[in-house]
């Protein structure tokens, strides 16, 4: 996943982060990218907060994505 915006020739650098779902607490893959001048910047580090209080793992998202269209019906 791509974290902020990469311009068509800048460098990117890829990361890893220690992630789990915030509904199950189950543990997922964390293989981020962000180009290179973004990476370590406060708006980084704000982003990468935010990503983490709010990562729902696939089980999680499917289950409430499609609650949610059941209850729009």
């Amino acid at each position: 996943m791509i974290i902020g915006h990469i311009d068509k020739n800048e460098k990117k650098i890829k990361f890893q982060l220690d992630l789990n779902c915030t509904k199950c607490g189950k543990k997922v893959p964390g293989g981020l990218q962000a180009s290179e001048n973004y990476y370590g910047s406060e708006l980084f580090k704000i982003e990468i907060d935010n990503f983490k209080k709010n990562y729902l793992c696939g089980i999680c998202r499917d289950k409430k994505r499609t609650k949610n269209k059941k209850s729009s019906l």
